[in-house]
């Protein structure tokens, strides 16, 4: 599937309203312990992408001639065939393991604190993605594009400043809840970063990892991880099925097509586009699940849209002539 320029950018605003549902959603459950959650999710987004994987795999190859699955091989051919599972590759178990950090982390942190919070911290993500790529495998950036995170970034630490120093201020407050989910979710963009980078350095050696399938290995990877503590079941069957729903819709399939996105947009404009999952987050939050944004998240998220806005049409001319990376910002 190959989009141009805008419609990637509108297919990764659809995906950031995807992602943002994981907080409101996690709000309308009942009585599922917070490890259990986590679990369930994966579970649920392992399963629906072993259903979606061999469909979106017969799509990508459009016709390809396909070898025997014979020999001492044949079960790792049919899992990549099927499935894109390269077992043999250290960067692909590299990426499952980042992913698999990121989706944990991610439902963790909202059990902590509340979604804004979470939200404002993984949104470091860009910050963390363009740095890390440029020190280890040498990634320019355009001074736009540096103007923009610095920007999106001061609007992200105000909203987090804020809310910390108001917690303190109030005894009443949280404020354990707040620094634990907050180092819980810092988790999330940290991971990311290291995914992203290790994608695209060995793509850069000429081995092609398709970030899909990574995704699979992290939702059994984090399946896995944290079954034992989510024991014994208390969810119920509603709460499950909202969960059922996330691993869906807010995992899988999005996560498919941000990697579409992925290959037409930098690195930096789908790190920067991504950043709509914080105000969209909050906003679903806000109407929902009735956590009332502050002065604070509301100024804070005006700059970031601001960042955003401003770097596309700062960009629009250099698009043509620049290249473009296979590697994004997914949040979990």
């Amino acid at each position: 599937m190959k989009l141009s320029h805008n419609q990637a950018v509108l297919m990764m605003v659809a995906v950031t309203l995807m992602w943002s549902t994981a907080g409101v959603v996690s709000r309308q459950l009942e009585s599922a312990a917070r490890f259990e959650i986590t679990f369930w999710r994966s579970a649920f987004t392992a399963l629906s992408l072993l259903v979606i994987l061999p469909f979106w795999r017969q799509l990508e190859r459009r016709g390809a001639p396909i070898g025997p699955e014979t020999g001492h091989g044949a079960g790792r051919t049919w899992l990549k065939r099927h499935w894109g599972l390269i077992p043999e590759s250290r960067a692909f178990w590299i990426s499952g393991v980042c992913w698999s950090v990121m989706f944990t982390a991610f439902m963790l942190a909202l059990t902590f604190t509340s979604v804004a919070n979470v939200l404002v911290i993984m949104s470091v993500g860009p910050l963390f993605t363009a740095l890390v790529a440029r020190v280890f495998i040498g990634q320019r950036l355009a001074l736009r594009t540096w103007l923009a995170i610095f920007a999106a970034g001061a609007g992200i630490a105000y909203m987090y400043g804020s809310q910390l120093v108001d917690a303190w201020s109030h005894p009443e407050i949280d404020s354990a809840g707040l620094v634990l989910g907050s180092l819980v979710a810092l988790c999330v963009p940290i991971a990311g970063a290291i995914n992203w980078t290790v994608v695209q350095r060995s793509q850069t050696h000429g081995e092609k990892i398709d970030l899909v399938p990574s995704v699979l290995l992290g939702a059994v990877l984090s399946s896995l991880f944290t079954l034992p503590l989510a024991l014994p079941f208390n969810a119920t069957g509603t709460d499950v099925a909202w969960l059922a729903l996330l691993g869906l819709t807010q995992l899988a399939i999005p996560c498919a097509l941000s990697v579409v996105c992925a290959r037409v947009l930098k690195a930096p404009e789908v790190s920067l586009l991504a950043l709509l999952e914080v105000i969209f987050g909050i906003l679903w939050a806000w109407l929902w699940a009735h956590e009332v944004p502050g002065a604070e998240v509301m100024l804070g998220g005006s700059l970031v849209i601001g960042a955003l806005v401003l770097n596309e049409l700062l960009g629009w001319r250099s698009r043509s002539s620049a290249p473009r990376i296979q590697t994004l910002t997914v949040r979990r």
